[in-house]
């Protein structure tokens, strides 16, 4: 069984550790887990994994965070494959800084990356795991907050809860949505 797991963000060193780009921290860190690397390859940087008989391919796409949908469908259809076996990592405003939610599908709650996602596949029905970034920020300064880097003491939470979201993915892969749903949706 092959599964997609995309992590959003955006390409370049100063978009590197910014709250927009925790899709492709979540990526890294379930690599270094793994023990795994990524290579440039069409519309973004792949690695391969393998979890209890599953392989996992891992895309960041290099299309900018507004055009994904076009990596996505790209990988999707290149490797066949199904929509319940993808699983896209998003950074969420709407969550407190840390909280964890993994759903089955929904809309793109204001998310530009999401938005071009469920516009190229032409649905919103498959998973996410959206990772609170927080709203920390006043009227007018969205964009400089989620384009912000990590406060130092967001920065000392954060391993942990990547350590969590490497376990979901895990999960998702060997037991499914709704029963990692139920597992971690309320830690």
């Amino acid at each position: 069984m092959k599964y997609l797991i995309i992590g959003l963000g955006n390409i370049g060193v100063k978009y590197e550790n910014t709250r927009h780009n925790i899709g492709f921290k979540m990526l890294d860190a379930y690599a270094k887990a793994s023990n795994i690397f990524f290579s440039e390859q069409r519309l973004g940087a792949l690695a391969e994994a393998k979890y209890k008989g599953r392989k996992l391919i891992l895309l960041k796409p290099n299309t900018l965070m507004n055009l994904s949908g076009k990596a996505v469908n790209y990988w999707l259809q290149k490797e066949n494959i199904p929509i319940e076996n993808m699983l896209v990592l998003v950074d969420d405003l709407a969550l407190p800084f840390s909280t964890i939610r993994l759903k089955s599908k929904g809309s793109d709650g204001g998310h530009n990356g999401l938005f071009d996602i469920n516009q190229t596949l032409g649905h919103n029905n498959y998973s996410r795991l959206r990772f609170g970034i927080g709203s920390e920020f006043g009227k007018g300064h969205q964009v400089n907050y989620v384009l912000g880097n990590w406060t130092a003491e967001e920065e000392k939470i954060l391993p942990q809860r990547l350590e969590i979201t490497t376990e979901i993915i895990n999960s998702f892969v060997s037991i499914g949505i709704n029963q990692t749903m139920n597992l971690y949706n309320n830690k």
